[in-house]
């Protein structure tokens, strides 16, 4: 019988391709595969080692098998949504005591303010059952709010950057600095693909409201690992990846006899050259070709059924909405695709913060607790780690005129609230609390680093061991530091 087309490729390793890699990654290679073997695992024959990787595959039992990341952009107000402080409202328009600043450093929006008022929340809280306490939510994010018993709330984040280049790109790459792997490539380098039809890392995005913030393609980038892990982007409207269709007048069969040809003398150079890249744009040209079957019936939402598309709202047919995005990422899930990124954009609210944050929240909200219920009642939470974030945190003080009702807020890398549901976090709880002023942390700190240990850990990686030898050196997403989250995991 025939083999896949990819599945030729791949598995076609020379005899001096096989004894120049046999003494670093022979024997890894085969424990990696036992191990995949004893734990049921479903990669593809797409995710085996090529491109010079170290051994793949988990380094024990997983909790989750993918994971859909919703990403805020502009730093979301952990004060006007998750962070309830009553007490503030007596202290409206106080100046913030220089015990609870401690001289920290600030951006070069606020450095030149001579005076910090406090600026109290003018949204009501309410709180909703879950297993603990009762988490206090925002009227912003009743939806949300109602799905508080499957959510861990993190009240106790902290970053060490403290403007949105870095600080996204901090939470993406674990580092501050542009050109380390992404979050969502290391985990298509340490577990692979589990659908050969579609990317193992899926992006999309949404405009939002208000300021926007530069995007840049590098925060799904790959990096310094093999391209095979950067991220896909889909886009919104007729045409989700660029180029996917064939012209007009090509045939399906003649775009097959062109990979074949174009694969032969891939291969050949391959043969001449070792180098890696080469069998990577072959994977990808063969990936390319299995998604113009795959994309359209993926995007299209005809077989969802009336009730689904409700759950989602009304904006669930505008492409490229946030509703549509996060109905799209439950289809990626179902599919198998292992990390699935939403960005949206808009929150980055200097001034004006009450207006924009409404209809930044009205955008989100019910889509949001859609895909947990959606993920719950199809029986895919408990195996999908959702992470909710942005980037840092706001500040108590208002940046620029304060009012009764309307008030900016600067960043705020000290304290913020992110949300994590299933994939193996405890749901039902609160985790980490800050001061009266939602300024400083008082109880279990926890930082960008731990946060990434903690996920690839219920993704079944080791942190310490999930790396990549990079100019000499053996570099990973937690560069030296990270350590496990213990109560938030179930």
């Amino acid at each position: 019988m025939a083999h896949d087309p990819l599945e030729e490729h791949l598995l076609n390793l020379t005899r001096r391709r096989f004894f120049a890699r046999a003494a670093s990654t022979f024997g890894a290679g085969l424990g990696s595969l036992a191990l995949a073997s004893m734990l049921g695992s479903s990669r593809t024959v797409a995710s085996l080692p090529r491109s010079g990787d170290a051994a793949l595959g988990p380094h024990f039992a997983p909790k989750a098998k993918r994971v859909i990341y919703l990403h805020m952009e502009g730093a979301p107000s952990q004060l006007d949504l998750y962070d309830y402080k009553p007490g503030l409202r007596s202290r409206f328009n106080q100046d913030l005591p220089d015990s609870i600043r401690q001289g920290q450093r600030l951006t070069g929006m606020t450095s030149g303010q001579t005076r910090f008022p406090v600026a109290p929340s003018i949204f009501k809280f309410t709180r909703y059952r879950n297993n603990q306490d009762g988490a206090w939510v925002s009227e912003l994010l009743p939806h949300t709010g109602s799905v508080s018993h499957e959510l861990c709330y993190i009240h106790s984040m902290h970053t060490e950057a403290i403007n949105h280049e870095p600080g996204i790109t901090f939470f993406q790459t674990g580092n501050q600095q542009p050109g380390r792997p992404c979050f969502g490539s290391w985990i298509s380098y340490g577990l692979g693909s589990s659908n050969a039809n579609l990317p193992t890392f899926v992006v999309l995005i949404t405009q939002g409201l208000g300021n926007m913030q530069a995007l840049s393609a590098r925060f799904w980038g790959s990096g310094f690992l093999p391209s095979e892990h950067q991220g896909c982007r889909l886009r919104s409207g007729n045409d989700p990846v660029l180029y996917l269709r064939d012209p007009d007048g090509m045939t399906r069969d003649d775009r097959r006899k062109m990979l074949d040809l174009v694969s032969t003398l891939n291969e050949s150079e391959f043969e001449r050259s070792l180098d890696p890249e080469i069998r990577t744009r072959i994977a990808q040209s063969e990936m390319a070709y299995r998604m113009q079957m795959s994309v359209p019936e993926l995007t299209d939402f005809k077989d969802e059924d009336p009730d689904t598309l409700a759950m989602y709202g009304p904006d669930v047919s505008k492409p490229g909405s946030f509703a549509s995005n996060c109905l799209l990422a439950r289809r990626l899930a179902e599919r198998g695709v292992r990390f699935i990124q939403l960005y949206m954009r808009g929150w980055d609210q200097h001034g004006n913060l009450p207006s924009e944050i409404k209809s930044q929240c009205l955008a989100v909200d019910q889509p949001q607790a859609a895909l947990v219920k959606d993920l719950r009642r199809r029986g895919m939470l408990d195996e999908t780690l959702i992470l909710w974030s942005g980037e840092f945190g706001r500040t108590v003080y208002s940046q620029g005129t304060l009012s009764e009702s309307n008030y900016g807020r600067d960043h705020h890398p000290r304290c913020f609230t992110v949300w994590a549901a299933g994939g193996g976090i405890k749901p039902g709880v609160s985790y980490g609390a800050t001061d009266d002023y939602s300024y400083n942390i008082t109880e279990n700190p926890v930082d960008v680093h731990d946060l990434h240990a903690t996920m690839l850990n219920l993704l079944g990686l080791d942190h310490e061991r999930l790396s990549y030898r990079h100019q000499g050196r053996d570099y990973r997403l937690t560069d030296v530091f990270g350590k496990l989250v213990q109560p938030i995991m179930a």
